[in-house]
């Protein structure tokens, strides 16, 4: 089977018909999935086009409703581990639904936020993943005018748009906290990247500030970069903060990434993990597994919140709400090795 003679000429559905032998009216209904059409043509028509490599124009066959089967996802990175977890998920959740998602990446700036947004809606998609609940006010607007299923991923501290799927990040922080000074460690140190941009990482910070004040313990110490999380920057950022303040007994990491790049300096040095110092980061990467010395994180629920917000995008919720849900995870300490045990 060849295509047509004029192969600078686009495929259309007539070349279909031509190649399969039925009428364009049936090769259209086999190409938007509709039941009305036997098993034995459905097969006829969808290896005509795979053969000739016939693309449907989705833009053109959405004209009657005004939408295509795209759902938008806007995640702040792509360097950074965290989202290559939700957005596998998201993938696997639209498998069978004839969803298909299509990333926009911001680099954690709210102006390249809007603009992302604005490109994305302009194509008319199904639904819009977007994670964070800090918006431009131009951007809320987009999302709260959209008229289509939007879902904000990974926070719920906050007022959400329509349906909102994370964890308590602020919460998250508190726990870690009360964990900290359970295992009995008071000169504590705080590491983080990406500050304030990253609103998630500053709610921890707020949460894990309040958690040591309710012990009444202030941080001795911060250190923040504004690159992108990285093993080398961790043990950079270790190694500063432990010859500026060398009594510190503990370091919060605002993400695995640069806590594990932290370890690796401590155990390069010398230094006793965990009786020395305690080292903590968040996440719960799978990266960890591999270390020799597992390092203590929290589990952010990556998965299940990719999971979940596809299934609200795909009108295949639980609970059965249209719009409007809000689903709380609860994040769990997993104490690896590098907290001393209360």
């Amino acid at each position: 089977m060849s295509r047509p003679n004029d192969s600078r000429r686009p495929l259309t559905l007539r070349d279909v018909s031509e190649a399969s032998g039925v009428s364009e009216m049936t090769v259209s209904r086999v190409l938007r999935n509709r039941g009305d059409v036997s098993d034995a043509t459905r097969e006829k028509v969808l290896h005509a086009a795979k053969t000739l490599g016939y693309v449907p124009n989705k833009i053109a066959g959405a004209l009657a409703s005004q939408r295509v089967n795209l759902v938008a996802v806007i995640i702040p990175s792509l360097s950074n581990l965290v989202f290559p977890k939700v957005l596998s998920s998201i993938s696997d959740e639209l498998e069978d639904t004839g969803l298909q998602p299509v990333v926009g990446v911001t680099n954690y700036s709210p102006e390249k936020e809007e603009q992302v947004l604005y490109e994305m809606l302009s194509w008319r998609p199904s639904g819009v993943i977007i994670a964070g609940l800090e918006h431009t006010p131009a951007a809320r607007a987009m999302l709260e005018n959209a008229g289509i299923p939007v879902v904000e991923i990974m926070d719920v501290d906050g007022e959400g748009v329509d349906s909102v799927v994370g964890i308590s990040h602020r919460r998250a922080g508190l726990h870690m906290a009360e964990a900290i000074i359970a295992a009995g460690y008071r000169k504590i140190g705080f590491l983080g990247t990406k500050m304030p941009e990253d609103h998630r990482a500053r709610k921890r910070l707020e949460g894990f500030k309040e958690g040591l004040a309710k012990a009444g313990i202030e941080l001795a110490d911060t250190e923040f970069y504004a690159g992108g999380s990285a093993l080398a920057k961790g043990r950079e950022m270790t190694e500063a903060m432990l010859k500026r303040t060398p009594d510190l007994d503990f370091l919060y990491y605002s993400n695995d990434m640069i806590g594990a790049g932290g370890l690796l300096w401590c155990r390069d040095n010398g230094i006793d993990v965990p009786g020395k110092i305690g080292l903590a980061g968040f996440n719960g990467l799978e990266l960890l597994e591999g270390l020799s010395v597992q390092l203590a994180t929290m589990d952010a629920c990556r998965g299940e919140i990719g999971k979940k917000a596809a299934q609200i995008i795909a009108g295949r919720s639980q609970s059965g709400m249209i719009g409007g849900e809000v689903i709380e995870l609860e994040p769990v300490l997993e104490p690896g090795e590098t907290i001393r045990k209360p």
